[in-house]
């Protein structure tokens, strides 16, 4: 597993209770590290778009995905 970005430590966070974080694992998938959304968003979905059961909807700051940009592969 690696990092994609900076630590949140680098975007401001001090504590443990505002850490969006990205990271790349061994079979190439990304776990997200953010706030639950998925009572709030999941009405709001488009039609097309649909999540299981055991899926969450997860929001992470734009400042996080930003700052992890240059370390997402292309391929």
């Amino acid at each position: 597993m690696r990092r994609i970005g900076v630590p949140p430590s680098e975007r401001g966070s001090t504590g443990g209770g505002n850490c969006p974080d990205i990271f790349e694992l061994s079979d190439g998938s990304f776990a997200v590290i953010g706030r639950d959304a998925t009572e709030k968003l999941d009405g709001e979905l488009p039609s097309d778009a649909s999540r299981a059961d055991y899926e969450r909807i997860v929001v992470i700051t734009r400042e996080t995905l930003l700052r992890a940009r240059a370390d997402i592969p292309d391929a």
